[in-house]
């Protein structure tokens, strides 16, 4: 017998973790690449690289943003 202590976030519970995690374990290279480029490439975001010191900073301007 196994014990489920799993928090999931909002919207996932295990059906869907699971869904996710066999999409990337079967996903080709050439399929990984065109979804980080569509990623990548949209319009809605920005991908940056910003020094690890200030990640906390920049996680809470996301959240104030969202909220």
């Amino acid at each position: 017998m196994t014990t489920n202590n799993h928090k999931f976030p909002p919207g996932f519970d295990e059906a869907k973790i699971k869904s996710i995690i066999e999409h990337y374990e079967n996903q080709t290279e050439d399929e990984a690449v065109a979804e980080d480029e569509t990623i990548i490439t949209g319009k809605q975001q920005t991908m940056m690289q910003i020094p690890n010191k200030l990640v906390p900073v920049v996680r809470e301007l996301i959240a104030k943003n969202q909220a």
